[in-house]
């Protein structure tokens, strides 16, 4: 008697809930399957498909989004920035090349030697210099002379090639396409031997931040060059590769981003209800159209 009452008791429990149904389910004998509606439910399935990948990748991939704001990035840099310099004078002695360091901070240093390297070329009548060094955070040039050499030579001759120019880090980031090395590959053989040259350059500080919250610190720049013949008070032509530098103050921010595993299921959601939807509507709309045409088609008939 009470397994009696209790099997009543669970039985209008359960059609007590199932009143919550909102998506109510039709008998299939009840339910009509047409040409077009086959048609639409095909594409419908195809074009899901489609947008599915295509978020999928989207979600998948890395985006590198960028920013612009005042500020000094790397406050612990001790108020430096690390510079790399190659270049090739084909037609002037190693002995002969040195490089000079000046700046508003009073900095003058002439014949700098640390971290560099020169290199002879040309069986000796030319020459390469490597050199790494740093530069103070705030106006000033750097100058690639014969200023540091015993005797002065003649004519020397500046024609030069620029291999790389680059401030800060190195970064090699596929989605950032920057002017990192705008002097690279830089040909000044066919200028005049005797001839300075100016390279004036507006340093932008550089930030980039990985998704593991890393940021590495490095410096674009524009370049804007001229070239002249430079006389000494003696009256002898006195040649130079001058680098002018300047700071912006604007840096520019990378950061990579991914998209949120919310934002993913939600628009597939989206996507999925959207598409659906639409389709019913194009399906219900071709079926009443279709069965009004029948029935006109039938009175014509009669």
């Amino acid at each position: 008697m009470r397994q009696a009452h209790a099997g009543v008791w669970g039985q209008g429990r359960g059609q007590n809930l199932t009143r919550f149904d909102i998506y109510r389910k039709v008998p299939k004998d009840l339910t009509q399957p047409t040409y077009t509606g086959a048609i639409i439910s095909i594409c419908c399935c195809l074009f899901i498909l489609f947008l599915f990948l295509s978020e999928l990748t989207g979600f998948i991939t890395t985006e590198v989004v960028n920013e612009l704001y005042v500020d000094d990035p790397d406050k612990d840099s001790g108020g430096k920035i690390d510079v790399s310099l190659n270049i090739s004078l084909p037609n002037l002695h190693c002995e002969l090349v040195g490089l000079d360091i000046q700046d508003e901070m009073g900095r003058h240093e002439v014949g700098h030697i640390d971290n560099s390297m020169k290199i002879p070329l040309n069986n000796g009548a030319g020459c390469r210099f490597e050199g790494q060094f740093s530069i103070n955070k705030v106006p000033g040039n750097f100058h690639v002379s014969t200023h540091s050499a015993t005797a002065q030579p003649q004519n020397p001759d500046m024609t030069h090639v620029i291999h790389k120019l680059s401030f800060g880090d190195t970064l090699q980031v596929q989605n950032v396409h920057g002017a990192f090395n705008a002097l690279g590959g830089a040909d000044r053989l066919t200028s005049n031997p005797l001839a300075s040259h100016d390279y004036i350059l507006k340093i932008v500080p550089t930030v980039y931040e990985d998704k593991s919250g890393k940021q590495r610190y490095s410096y674009q720049y524009t370049v804007a060059n001229k070239e002249y013949v430079a006389y000494s008070h003696t009256g002898r032509i006195i040649p130079a590769i001058w680098f002018r530098y300047d700071l912006s103050p604007i840096t520019v921010k990378y950061t990579e981003r991914r998209q949120p595993l919310y934002r993913f299921i939600t628009t597939i959601c989206a996507i999925i209800g959207g598409t659906f939807t639409v389709a019913g509507i194009l399906d219900s709309c071709i079926f009443t159209a279709s069965e009004a045409w029948k029935k006109i088609q039938l009175g014509k008939m009669h």
